[in-house]
C-alpha cells in the first residue's frame, strides 16, 4: 500500500488516474465523499487537506463547523466501481484553529486512534486485534413506503421459501435452512466471490464466505484478524464493496439486523484479543477455556457496561428486533464456551495461544464501526483496570442453552436492553469508561444520544402494518 505523497503521485501517473476521491465518515457511520481532478492533487493537498462543513456530518455546531479533511496515503486504493479511473482515500478530520491544525476529537477515525493510544498509555497492551463477521441479505427486489395513506414494505429473494410455487426450477430453500447450502441452491456464489476478490485487492485479507441460516438470501463474509483501527477502515470498505457489487449483479444488499420476519437476523459478531510486544495477553493453559485473567477481566468490563454499549453497537430501532430468543442471537448478559445464546462466546476451535480469544455477539453493522470498536476496547480496558471478574459477578460461565431454561431460571438472568431507548438510557447513565482519557468527547455522546432519541420518537409515531392486524377491528 502507498505510504508517501510521492507514492500517491506515482500511482496516479502509472494507473492513469483521472480523479481522486476522499471518503469521509458521518456520525451514523456512512461514507460521504468529495472528489477532485487528479491533476489538482499535490503535496499541498496532503498537507492542507480539503475543507468541509462538519455540522452536516453531525459532529459540530454550525457556527464552528469549518474543518479540513487530511487524506491518509496508507488507505489509497483504486475504486473498482468508478468508470472513470479514480483513486480513493480516507483520512482524518482536523480543526482549523492553528497553523498546524489539530484532530477533531469527535471524528470517528480520530476516536478509534485515541482509544488505541489510551490502551498503550495505560501500559496494558500495544495492539488490539479484532475480527468482525459480516452478515447481510441479498434481495432481488425491495421497496417501501411511508405515506399517510400507505405504510409498508416488500422484499423478495428468488431462493426464498415463499417462492416455492413460482420459482419453476425447484431451487427454493426451506425457511431457516440455508446454512452452507451449495450450488445449485447458492445462486449468489459468484457475486460473493467477486466481493471477496475486490476486498483482497483493497488490502483486506478474507477468511471465507458462505450462505447463512436465513433462507431468503442471508450470507456471511469474514475477514482475517486485523489491528482495530485498520479494521475500522476495512469495515467501511467491506460494506462499500458489498453494496456496490450487489448492485452490479442486480441485487440489493442490506445490513439491517432484522429485515425478514421469521428469519435469522444479521449481526456483526466481533472477535477480539490483545497483544503486548507481540505476545498474547488472553492465553492461559490453566484458565477457563484456556483464557487468562486479563481476558476474563476484559470480558467483565464488557458485561458490566453491555447495556450502554448497546447504544453504540446496536444503534437502530431494528437492532432490537434481532436480539430476541430463538434465532441464535444473544439475549443474556453472560459468557460461555461454544454457546451462541450468551452475549460473549469463547470459540473452542481457537486453540493456538496467539489466537485464543472471544467474540461479542450483540453488535450489528448498522453501527458506526469506529464508535463500536473503540467503545468495546474502552469497556474491556475498564474491566482490566478495575479487575472486574465476570464469574464473581454472576455472569457465567453459562455452558448450557440459555433459551431452554425454565421461566423461573430465566428470570434470574440479566438480559440485554430490549429497545434502543433503553440502551440510550443506559448510555446516559453509564459512559465514564468511554470519556476516560478524553477518548469519547462528552459533546459527541450528547449529539449522538440526541440524534438517536429523535429516531426513536419518529419511529414510535408511525403506525405499523402489524398494528392494523392486531387492532383495526377492535
Amino acid at each position: 500500500m502507498p505510504k508517501t505523497v510521492q507514492d500517491i503521485m506515482a500511482m496516479i501517473r502509472e494507473q492513469d488516474i483521472k480523479m481522486v476521491d476522499f471518503k469521509m465518515v458521518d456520525i451514523n457511520g456512512q461514507y460521504r465523499h468529495v472528489t477532485i481532478p487528479a491533476k489538482n492533487f499535490s503535496e499541498s493537498t496532503m498537507k492542507n487537506g480539503i475543507g468541509f462543513d462538519a455540522s452536516n456530518y453531525g459532529y459540530a455546531v454550525v457556527e464552528k463547523s469549518d474543518m479540513v479533511f487530511i487524506p491518509d496515503p496508507d488507505t489509497a486504493v483504486i475504486d473498482p466501481f468508478c468508470e472513470i479511473p479514480t483513486l480513493s482515500m480516507t483520512g482524518n478530520a482536523m480543526i482549523i484553529d492553528s497553523p498546524e491544525n489539530r484532530p477533531l476529537p469527535q471524528y470517528p477515525r480520530n476516536i478509534v486512534l485515541a482509544a488505541e493510544k489510551y490502551m498503550q498509555d495505560q501500559g496494558i497492551a500495544d495492539t488490539m486485534l479484532i475480527l468482525p463477521e459480516f452478515e447481510f441479505y441479498l434481495f432481488d427486489q425491495v421497496g417501501w413506503s411511508v405515506q399517510p395513506n400507505a405504510i409498508g414494505m416488500s422484499i423478495d429473494a428468488n431462493q426464498a421459501h415463499w417462492n416455492s410455487d413460482s420459482d419453476g426450477m425447484g431451487l427454493v430453500i426451506p425457511k431457516q435452512k440455508a446454512y452452507h447450502v451449495a450450488k445449485p441452491y447458492d445462486p449468489t456464489y459468484e457475486c460473493r466471490s467477486e466481493m471477496c476478490l475486490l476486498m483482497e485487492e483493497a488490502g483486506i485479507p478474507i477468511k471465507y464466505h458462505h450462505p447463512e441460516v436465513g433462507a431468503s438470501g442471508q450470507f456471511e463474509i469474514e475477514p482475517q484478524l486485523g489491528k482495530m483501527s485498520t479494521m475500522a477502515d476495512a469495515t467501511m470498505m467491506i460494506k462499500y464493496i458489498i453494496h456496490n457489487t450487489a448492485l452490479k449483479y442486480g441485487k440489493s444488499a442490506t445490513f439491517m439486523p432484522k429485515p425478514v420476519y421469521g428469519e435469522a437476523g444479521s449481526g456483526m459478531h466481533v472477535h477480539m484479543l490483545l497483544l503486548k510486544d507481540g505476545e498474547p495477553l488472553f492465553s492461559d493453559d490453566n484458565g477457563y477455556s484456556n483464557l487468562s485473567k486479563t481476558a476474563h477481566y476484559f470480558m467483565g468490563g464488557l458485561l458490566k457496561h453491555i447495556a450502554s454499549l448497546c447504544a453504540l453497537t446496536n444503534p437502530s430501532t431494528n437492532s432490537f428486533k434481532r436480539l430476541v430468543p430463538g434465532f441464535e442471537a444473544p439475549v443474556t448478559v453472560g459468557y460461555a464456551t461454544s454457546n451462541r445464546s450468551a452475549v460473549i462466546r469463547i470459540p473452542a476451535y481457537a486453540k493456538e495461544p496467539k489466537l485464543r480469544r472471544f467474540e461479542l455477539r450483540n453488535p450489528d453493522a448498522t453501527c458506526n464501526p469506529y464508535f463500536c470498536y473503540a467503545a468495546i476496547l474502552m469497556a474491556g480496558l475498564d474491566g482490566i483496570k478495575n479487575q472486574i471478574d465476570p464469574h464473581e459477578n454472576g455472569w457465567g460461565p453459562y455452558d448450557m442453552n440459555l433459551y431452554n431454561l425454565s421461566d423461573e431460571e430465566k428470570s434470574k438472568l440479566k438480559g440485554l436492553p430490549t429497545s434502543l431507548d433503553a440502551a440510550l438510557d443506559a448510555l446516559e447513565a453509564d459512559h465514564d469508561y468511554l470519556t476516560a482519557g478524553g477518548v469519547f468527547p462528552e459533546i459527541l455522546l450528547k449529539n449522538f444520544i440526541a440524534t438517536k432519541r429523535k429516531e426513536c420518537r419518529d419511529m414510535a409515531s408511525i403506525p405499523h402494518p402489524a398494528e392494523f392486524d392486531k387492532y383495526y377491528n377492535l
